[in-house]
This record gives C-alpha cells, sequence and structure tokens, in this order.
C-alpha cells in the first residue's frame, strides 16, 4: 500500500496504515527522548552522590534541586526561539539535524566531566540549545505528513506520542541503570550514543519527506505542493477566523487560555518534582533492598516491562526495515545497530540481576513509573474522553491537578514516620509507586486539555504566540519547582518530610477545586469551544 502525504512528489509506502516516514520520525524522536530523560534521571542523584564513596560531586540538595529547576525550565523556554529560527531561516528538517548534533555533544561533554568539570556545565548548554532546535520541529515535521486534517492526522500523533514514552522508558530504565551501577559518566555517554544514532537514522532517511521541513529559500515548490490541502481546510476554519475577528470574543477566549496557562503552572510546578524531590526519596528515603522471593518477583516484573514493550519496538523496525531498506538502507542499519546494542545492554542488565542473591532497586528506576503508566492508561483514557462521561475542559484539568496532589497525599503519608530532619530512612516503595501512578493519572487529564485548547481557542494569527505563552508557563513551573524542592531540607528539619510533601498535595488540590468553581464561567468565555 502506498500513502500520499502532504508536500511530497512522490507515493510512499504505508507502515500499519501510516507513511513511513512518520516511523522515521518516531524513532529519532525516541533515541532523542531516550538521551533526554536518561540524563534527567540521572542529573539530581549525580550532583547529590559523595565524591568519595560514589563518584559524584557531593553538591548540597538545594544546590542541585535548583540547577535541576533551571535545566528543565530553559528546556521548555528554549523551543520557542528554536522554532522561530526554523520558520525563518532552516527548515524543520535542518533543525532537526543541528538539535541532535548539538544534544550529541551535549551528552558526550557530560560524559568528560570526569576529566574536566566544565565540560558538565558545557554539556548542559549544549543540552538546552539543541533541544530548542530539536523539539518543535520534528513535531510539526508529523503534522505535515497528512494531507487531511481528520483522524489519520491524530492517529498519528498518537503513534507519535508512543515513541516519546518508549524513549522515555528504556532511557530512564538503562541509562539510570548504568549511571548508578557502573559510572555517571558512562549513564550520561550512553544517553548521547543513541541520540548520535538517532540523527543519523533520520539524516540518511531524510529524502523520504520529500519537500517537508526543508529551509523556506528552497521549499517554493513546497507551498504550491500543499496549496490543495489549504484549501481542502480553509473552510472548515472560515467560520472561526470571522468570529475570532470579534474582539470581544478574541479577548475572552485568549483569558481562557491564560487562565489555563496559569494553572498550568501549578500542575508542572509539582509534577516535575519526579527528577528532584521525588529521586531524593527514592535514593535516601525509600527502601530498594530486596532478596529472596522478593527479589526474584522484581526481576520477573522487571523482565517483563522491559522485554514485552521492546518486543513490540522491534517489530515495528522490522516493518519500516521491510519498507524501506531498499531506497535507505544507511539509515536502517544505523537504526538496526542501535537496536542491536540496546538488546545487548537489556540482556546483560537482566542476567547481571538474576544472578545477584539479592536486589538493590535503582533509585532512578522509579521514574520508569510514568512511562510504564501511560503506556497501560492511556488507551482507557482515549476511550473514555469518547463517551458520554467525557468532561469539560475546565474539569479535565481539575480532576488532573487532584489526582496529582493525592499522589503527594500518599507520600505525605509514607514520610509520618520519619525523624524531622533525617537524611536517611527506610520506607516502603509503595508509597512511590502510587505517587507516580496518580501522578501519571493525572497527566493523562491534563495532556488532552493543554495544547489542544491553545490551537482551539486561539485567532489564528495569534497560534504561534499562544503557543509561546504556553511554554513560558512551562518554563516557570520548572524554575518554580526546583526552587521549591531546594527547600526540602530546611522544610525537613523544621516541620517534617511528611510537611513538604503536603505542600504539593494542598496546593494543587486548591487549584483544581478553583478550576471546579470557574468550570461555567470558563465555558461561557470559550464561546462554543468545548
Amino acid at each position: 500500500m502506498e500513502f500520499k502525504y502532504g508536500g511530497s512528489e512522490t507515493n510512499q509506502k504505508t507502515v500499519l496504515g501510516h507513511p513511513s516516514g512518520l516511523f522515521v520520525l518516531f524513532f529519532t524522536e525516541m533515541w532523542e527522548r531516550f538521551s533526554y530523560y536518561g540524563m534527567r534521571a540521572l542529573l539530581v542523584l549525580f550532583l547529590v552522590a559523595s565524591i568519595t564513596d560514589e563518584g559524584g560531586w557531593g553538591w548540597e540538595r538545594a544546590d542541585a534541586t535548583l540547577l535541576y529547576g533551571w535545566y528543565i525550565g530553559l528546556v521548555y523556554l528554549t523551543p520557542v526561539l528554536g522554532g522561530i529560527i526554523a520558520d525563518k531561516i532552516m527548515g524543520y528538517r535542518n533543525a532537526v539535524i543541528l538539535g541532535a548534533l548539538i544534544m550529541t555533544l551535549g551528552h558526550a561533554s557530560m560524559a568528560l566531566e570526569v576529566f574536566v568539570d566544565l565540560f558538565f556545565y558545557v554539556g548542559l548548554t549544549l543540552l538546552i540549545l539543541g533541544n530548542g532546535l530539536f523539539k518543535p520541529n520534528i513535531s510539526s515535521m508529523v503534522g505535515q505528513l497528512y494531507k487531511d486534517q481528520g483522524k489519520e492526522k491524530d492517529a498519528g500523533y498518537t503513534i507519535f506520542y508512543m515513541g516519546i514514552n518508549a524513549g522515555a522508558f528504556l532511557g530512564i530504565l538503562l541509562c539510570g541503570y548504568i549511571g548508578e551501577s557502573v559510572g555517571w559518566h558512562y549513564g550520561f555517554g550512553l544517553a548521547g550514543v543513541f541520540m548520535f544514532f538517532g540523527m543519523l537514522q533520520f539524516y540518511f532517511a531524510q529524502k523520504i519527506f520529500g519537500k517537508i521541513g526543508l529551509s523556506p529559500k528552497n521549499a517554493e515548490d513546497f507551498d504550491d505542493a500543499i496549496e490543495d490541502s489549504l484549501e481542502e481546510t480553509k473552510e472548515a476554519i472560515q467560520d472561526t477566523v470571522e468570529e475570532a475577528e470579534n474582539s470581544a470574543v478574541v479577548k475572552d477566549r485568549l483569558m481562557v487560555i491564560g487562565i489555563f496557562a496559569l494553572f498550568t503552572v501549578f500542575f508542572w510546578w509539582a509534577f516535575e518534582q519526579a527528577g528532584s524531590s521525588m529521586t531524593i526519596f527514592a535514593a535516601d528515603y525509600t527502601d530498594r533492598a530486596l532478596d529472596g522471593s522478593a527479589a526474584t518477583t522484581f526481576n520477573i516484573v522487571n523482565t517483563i516491562i522491559t522485554v514485552v514493550p521492546l518486543l513490540v519496538i522491534t517489530y515495528v523496525l522490522f516493518l519500516l526495515f521491510k519498507q524501506t531498506f531498499k531506497k535507505y538502507a544507511l539509515s536502517n542499519i544505523w537504526l538496526g545497530l542501535s537496536f542491536a546494542i540496546i538488546w545487548a545492554i537489556v540482556i546483560w542488565m537482566l542476567v547481571r540481576e538474576f544472578s545477584s542473591d539479592a536486589t538493590e532497586v535503582k533509585a532512578s528506576w522509579f521514574s520508569v513509573l510514568n512511562s510504564l503508566f501511560i503506556i497501560i492508561f492511556a488507551p482507557f483514557f482515549s476511550k473514555l474522553w469518547k463517551t458520554k462521561f467525557n468532561p469539560t475542559g475546565p474539569i479535565k484539568f481539575a480532576i488532573g491537578l487532584v489526582l496529582l496532589g493525592l499522589g503527594f497525599a500518599f507520600l505525605a503519608y509514607g514520610s509520618m514516620a520519619i525523624p524531622d530532619g533525617a537524611k536517611t530512612a527506610s520506607v516502603s516503595m509503595i508509597w512511590l509507586i502510587l505517587a507516580f501512578l496518580f501522578h501519571t493519572l493525572g497527566e493523562l487529564c491534563i495532556s488532552p486539555v493543554g495544547l489542544s485548547y491553545v490551537s482551539k481557542l486561539a485567532p489564528v494569527r495569534l497560534v504561534g504566540l499562544m503557543f509561546g505563552v504556553w511554554f513560558i508557563s512551562n518554563f516557570l513551573a520548572g524554575v518554580i519547582g526546583g526552587w521549591t524542592a531546594s527547600y526540602i531540607d530546611p522544610i525537613s528539619e523544621e516541620y517534617g518530610l511528611s510537611t513538604f510533601f503536603l505542600i504539593f498535595t494542598l496546593i494543587p488540590v486548591a487549584a483544581g477545586i478553583v478550576l471546579v468553581v470557574l468550570n461555567k464561567t470558563l465555558l461561557r468565555k470559550m464561546h462554543g469551544i468545548r
């Protein structure tokens, strides 16, 4: 079967009913998310690890979480500039390649921190800059693969989203394991290796995209190629544009976007504790030592949740090979090599753990749960939103905030027995597991609302600006989240660790209640957009 997609001069064969190009983007994004989340899982752990015994930098928790917050925040801010650069100068394709190369150099630089400390900071800077070029532009290319704006495009983004979660899952699992078990710089380096593979497989397959993603000066023909597609959608949006020209409607809808952006800060401020205060809780306050039947059970479960998704992704890889190997052999060879290495690492890790008499669950492992729960529960939520139980946008947002708060309530309860000011403890890991479960459920309620409502509510001429506002709110959430996490020790010493996590319970729940109260007002100001 062949597929005619937006901007291409030729037909291309399909994989699972979608253009082969989607899966080139899928694997490129998967390896980028592998590298990002793999490094993110290690960052705070490395910084707070002792210099002599653990090979870290021995930073205070406050300093480590502040740096983490600024890193996470800037990762959300630079895509605003990266999108502009791609639109005006480079084109999406070159931006993706250059961004991937810069991030590869960033990971390599972090791996060399063992020799010179400066390399660590250079690496972080390169990762932030490279992400700004890569992240917004690869997502834009996904949308341009489809001539129609309906269900096929939505399904394409769903597949792409699964690539994000697959990369995050594998990155946290493997980079985290190697970083904690073998050496921090090996974990950082591994993240860079697969970013490099992702860049190479994209570079050598880029002709599959036809005119999609070329720089503006080389894409005059591209405008003609997609003119028919734009004409088909023009009538569908015309009524919305005419209505948007009404200044009162515009003001009301922009106000709703602003309110959603404000409450987004509350959500991601708490959610991003996963890489800072929750990682500290996993490393220093959670009983992660297992032996006997408990160790065996964990290793079996860990094997299943690792091997099954990897088998599925490998099958998709095989399907892509069948359709594209003749034309894009070099791209496929790099991609195949990356999977061979991944399988080798996974087998080595599992054999190593099964051979041990006792198992210590790595502190970074708990972050894997977010991606795992998304893979498990996303289909359920997707179907739920299509039933009569589909709530309004503000109510979805409210539910997400409340679920997030409940996740922290489990941590607050689990921390009650920890003495004030204690630096270590051994509470059950069930509290972290429950926290990640409820945080993920909350994320699945928030995800359909955020960016979707920005695109629906903003007038066409202001969509780009409103997306910029949205990313700025994520930037603020990351920075404020890191700043708040830096108070984990002072609050724990004065009031107890339970009180620290209770802050992240009460504020999101209160924000959710406020949104419930505002629901009717927001719906009225949305003027028919649901």
